[in-house]
């Protein structure tokens, strides 16, 4: 017989990156290399899981050349819809399995990104009833989000919050918080993203949603309850 947790009460989790493969790093890396920009951590950490404003306006500067946010922002987007054409977005093995697991052991889900809702319906709509009201959150206008989707959807102290992410920036934005976390960084061979979450002092990193297991949960809920989720 499965018993619930005892601290925790929702998991958010991203949907680029953890509910469906990373379609975002590698059309990053070429937008930037393509056109002269060194890639680095510094530049990865300065762009990912930024408002789409932001990002376009990083993006601009970090290549040097005269054109808008909004103009690197479209040619962005222009080089993911190619990318997306040759490699199709899909459903990151064990996602499904991780949410069925999540709500087993008693806790609500909610998704969340930087893109709309049609993003979501597109990819996971088969799957919605997964996911608790309102199942998705396009967090583009208040990005990490993780407050918001903690207090002002959910009625929740943020320790009550798990939050499962493939960027370090949201990982420390988890930290501030005192939210758990999970971090699923992604496996793009030119990524920054683990080492990153070391720096970041990310205690749970996990190559595989298989490894968020029953006994991953158990220990992220009993260090959520005593405040130890994150290095003093």
């Amino acid at each position: 017989m499965v018993h619930g947790l005892t601290h925790l009460r929702l998991c958010a989790l991203n949907i680029d990156g953890v509910m469906l493969d990373d379609s975002f790093s590698p059309v990053i890396h070429h937008f930037l290399v393509s056109r002269g920009c060194a890639y680095t951590a510094e530049v990865e950490r300065s762009i990912f899981s930024r408002p789409r404003s932001v990002a376009g306006r990083l993006l601009a500067e970090a290549v040097g050349e005269p054109m808008t946010g909004e103009e690197a922002l479209e040619a962005y987007f222009e080089e993911r819809a190619r990318h997306v054409a040759a490699h199709p977005v899909r459903v990151n093995d064990g996602a499904v399995a991780l949410v069925r697991r999540l709500r087993r052991l008693g806790l609500r889900t909610v998704c969340y990104g930087g893109l709309g809702q049609s993003h979501f319906d597109a990819f996971l709509g088969e799957h919605a009833g997964l996911f608790d009201d309102p199942g998705y959150i396009c967090t583009d206008a208040f990005r990490p989000g993780l407050h918001e989707i903690a207090v002002e959807y959910f009625g929740l102290k943020h320790d009550q919050v798990l939050v499962i992410d493939d960027v370090a920036t949201v990982a420390e934005a988890a930290r501030s918080l005192g939210m758990p976390f999970i971090g699923h960084p992604s496996r793009f061979e030119h990524s920054f993203q683990r080492q990153l979450m070391r720096e970041a002092g990310v205690r749970y990193q996990v190559a595989s949603l298989h490894a968020v297991d029953e006994e991953l949960l158990r220990s992220v809920d009993a260090g959520a309850a005593a405040g130890t989720v994150w290095p003093v």
